[in-house]
């Protein structure tokens, strides 16, 4: 009987691996421009408040980052996504010498949440990216009452928790991490590559520019470059609208990851 219980086990582990290994098989990043190693990857991908999304983009414009690669996968949903008539892959990356920026520009499903994101840090880890900086938000109840949100971070290793402190971050000492953050600390680890996840004080719900404006400030310490706010802040209200559709789907797929647990306590003996 415990033969069989073990073998049962065995079998249902190495189904899933297979299953893994099939689903990786299906996502293929296509190279546009030649990909440049030792750079910094960022992500800016759909979460609470859209905060990734909305700062990862704006640096892209500010910083005149070029696509440089897009995934192409059937585990994505059947969309295109439309930039002065020409039709673009919704999950790119852009980049420049020392900076490759992944962004998404439609939710990406729960269910197939582990794959693409393993995909992408694998990719990452084959470029030789010497960090990767995962951007997002953390929900707070009163956030209609800040002026100026605050950014937390936390880190793959004690050095980069010392770096955080050096540039004056607040550190989540506590807490849960859920959906693409959570996988991409998680991956990294297990291909030894530094990452760092920045968390903004936001609105759970409704697009955050605001935050997103504090979070790039975090990444300008951190990547040592030079960003001015200033027109994200002054279009605030546009991107707020602009962003409300996918704010919306991006909620039912926060709902799939059982986001919720995120701000949950751990119990720790």
């Amino acid at each position: 009987m415990g033969f069989a219980i073990t073998f049962f086990i065995a079998s249902n582990a190495s189904m899933r691996q297979q299953e893994k290994a099939s689903l990786l098989e299906t996502i293929k990043i296509v190279e546009k421009e030649s990909i440049p190693s030792n750079a910094i990857m960022l992500h800016g991908l759909p979460d609470v408040g859209l905060v990734g999304l909305i700062a990862t983009s704006y640096m892209i414009s500010e910083l005149d980052l070029a696509e440089v690669a897009y995934v192409d996968t059937d585990l994505m949903p059947p969309v295109i996504v439309l930039h002065e008539g020409l039709p673009h892959i919704p999950l790119r990356i852009f980049g420049n010498n020392r900076l490759l920026a992944v962004i998404s520009e439609i939710a990406i499903p729960a269910n197939h949440v582990y794959a693409i994101m393993r995909a992408i840090i694998d990719w990452g880890h084959s470029k030789n990216v010497k960090m990767v900086l995962s951007i997002g938000g953390l929900p707070i109840e009163n956030r209609q009452d800040l002026k100026e949100p605050k950014v937390f971070g936390a880190a793959s290793n004690k050095a980069l928790i010392s770096l955080l402190q050096e540039k004056g971050l607040e550190i989540l000492r506590e807490g849960y991490m859920v959906g693409p953050q959570a996988l991409t600390m998680r991956f990294c680890a297990e291909k030894g590559i530094p990452a760092i996840a920045l968390l903004a004080q936001s609105y759970y719900n409704y697009p955050d520019p605001e935050a997103a404006a504090a979070a790039i400030q975090e990444v300008a310490k951190i990547a040592d470059i030079k960003i001015d706010v200033t027109q994200l802040l002054q279009k605030g209200e546009e991107i707020r609208l602009r962003a409300r559709d996918i704010m919306k789907r991006t909620q039912r797929e926060l709902t799939d990851m059982k986001k919720s647990q995120e701000y949950d306590v751990p119990y720790v003996t």
